[in-house]
């Protein structure tokens, strides 16, 4: 019986469901943003050096990269055989080294840009037919070609041809479903961006000129949100992989891969801005400046205590502005000024969830907060309630409140259940019954949506709405 061939793994979405070289990067960005792009600035001629100086900054866990369990069976078959499991990669040497040694394959591994130089270096060391092949990218056609056995992962534009030509042609599993890309755009959260219709509301205009233009903004609003969710995940790959939930996220696990990623995220910017540009510039400014507040927010602000609270309630702030920009209605400095310390409370829920839900003791990943910090958060939560109800009492005797709503005592019958629901929700973060959106969990929750109906009910009655539009 002859020695067996060695088997030469793919480590990029072969081996890897993900890509180590954009993995590197966006660890890096997020553990170093101006670092990673002065490297990014001076070693674009030398791509060598610059994936050792991305794997440098970014000190990836190698031991977290999720893995197609179907090729990693087959390695360990082959091992177990006494077969020499080879890597071959394009990404930084000392990391495929790593990947190598954590996974316990053979020291030898082939490094190259691309397939024809791969196929070289492998026929050069190992002889034609000497191999089989691993591989999932239509670069790893001039490999087969040269390769005992082809080991073809997911559907590879020409692989149908290796099995004319004579090659034994073995299908794996592999390619990802667009689903996961689509849920990583994460649809369910542009139900916030129904904030946009606040000012519509609070003023009253009922009219289709108001509300087509804010539906336009609604639109623009969720494309640019969806952008952002997908650059947060992409800088949050390790500390997603290391969360007890959000390590399932299409990224995170490799369901989808990160070039898609960054494709989806180009297409959206462009959509959303458009959009916008249409609408008015003021809506465009806005929304700009919602973007890059986002990204700020991603690379860095997210892992500042109390500044990413801070940084959370203004960017929901801004969607009501926005949604006064794109309808042309005046917004009340009072409703600002109640938004903001409404959603300072809701984003200490997020934190009390994520701390109360979290199985050690440790601080959360990628965050500023330990389970020491609860009590902390629920002062600041409670004062953002107390401060959102003063400033609704504030409102309902100004001048302005009084024209809009001249039955007060209604209003202030109102401050019962908007109390109570912001109450309720602390204490729900606090007990850890909610998911980890607060905003997300209050548009399911139907006993706080019937709180806040009943709200807006009281205030519909203050104004004396329902008696023009019903008569009495």
């Amino acid at each position: 019986m002859g020695e067996l061939k060695p088997l030469v793994l793919d480590v990029d979405g072969t081996f890897l469901r993900t890509d180590l070289t954009l993995e590197s990067f966006w660890a890096a960005l997020a553990r170093d943003p101006l670092a990673t792009l002065g490297c990014l600035a001076r070693g674009l001629r030398d791509r060598t050096g610059l994936k050792a100086e991305l794997g440098r900054i970014a000190q990836l866990r190698l031991d977290l990269l999720p893995v197609n369990p179907e090729v990693a069976e087959l390695a360990l078959k082959s091992q177990t055989a006494g077969r020499e499991v080879i890597f071959a990669s394009d990404a930084d040497a000392a990391m495929v080294a790593g990947l190598a040694g954590h996974y316990g394959m053979s020291e030898r591994m082939f490094l190259s840009e691309n397939g024809k130089a791969r196929a070289g270096a492998l026929v050069h060391d190992l002889g034609k037919r000497g191999f089989d092949y691993a591989g999932s990218h239509k670069a790893d056609l001039a490999v087969w070609e040269q390769a005992e056995n082809a080991l073809v992962l997911g559907d590879v534009a020409g692989a149908s041809r290796l099995a004319e030509q004579g090659r034994n042609v073995v299908q794996l599993g592999g390619g990802w479903p667009w689903r996961a890309l689509w849920k990583a755009l994460r649809p369910h959260q542009w139900v916030k961006n129904i904030l946009l219709l606040l000012p519509m509301i609070a003023a009253h205009r009922f009219d289709v000129a108001t509300l087509v233009p804010i539906l336009f903004g609604i639109v623009a609003f969720s494309a640019a949100a969806s952008s952002i969710y997908i650059i947060n995940d992409l800088l949050d790959l390790e500390a997603d992989r290391l969360h007890p939930t959000k390590n399932r996220r299409p990224f995170a696990s490799g369901a989808a891969p990160i070039r898609a990623g960054m494709l989806a995220f180009l297409v959206l910017v462009v959509m959303a801005l458009g959009i916008a540009a249409a609408l008015n510039a003021a809506f465009f400014g806005i929304v700009a400046l919602y973007m890059l507040t986002s990204l700020a927010y991603s690379l860095k602000l997210k892992r500042m205590r109390w500044v990413d609270i801070a940084t959370l309630a203004a960017l929901y702030t801004i969607r009501v502005v926005a949604g006064a920009a794109a309808g042309a209605v005046s917004v009340s400095v009072y409703m600002l000024i109640f938004i903001f310390p409404v959603f300072v409370a809701l984003g200490c829920v997020k934190r009390l969830t994520e701390l109360t839900l979290a199985s050690s003791d440790e601080r959360l990943p990628g965050r500023g907060y330990g389970r020491a910090d609860r009590g902390d958060l629920l002062n600041v939560a409670g004062l953002g309630v107390f401060g959102a109800l003063l400033i609704f009492f504030l409102y309902s005797i100004s001048e302005q409140g009084r024209e809009l709503y001249p039955d007060t005592w209604l209003m202030w019958v109102a401050l019962i259940p908007i109390g109570w629901w912001l109450v309720r929700m602390v204490m729900l973060g606090w007990f850890g019954k909610q998911d980890y959106d607060p905003i997300v969990f209050a548009l399911r929750d139907k006993f706080g949506l019937g709180l806040l109906m009943i709200t807006l009910s009281l205030m519909f009655w203050a104004a004396g709405l329902w008696a023009q539009w019903f008569g009495g």
